[in-house]
């Protein structure tokens, strides 16, 4: 499975840094992963659903860490050209 896509919303919050759309071999796509501040700096996390008891899941997620890390590493690379970028 490769990632064809990777789209960028920034976002001007102090831990929300971006929103992320991540497009695999140009047939599925997966929406709403967020780019964060952490103490120990950026990471993803994945779209999640608030459920009845109120505690949060993953609708979307990695089944194993290699294909975490890919993911990880597209959009980080992909938000940080996004923020190199001047705006017009």
């Amino acid at each position: 499975m490769e990632i064809t896509e990777v789209r960028i919303t920034l976002r001007d919050e102090p831990k929300l840094k971006a929103f992320a759309n991540v497009t695999f071999d140009n047939a599925f796509v997966i929406r709403g992963l967020k780019i964060i501040d952490g103490k120990k700096g950026l990471f993803i996390s994945m779209p999640s659903r608030r459920a009845k008891d109120g505690t949060y899941r993953d609708i979307a997620h990695p089944i194993n860490n290699e294909m975490r890390q890919a993911i990880e590493q597209a959009v980080l690379d992909k938000y940080q050209e996004e923020v190199k970028t001047p705006t017009e």
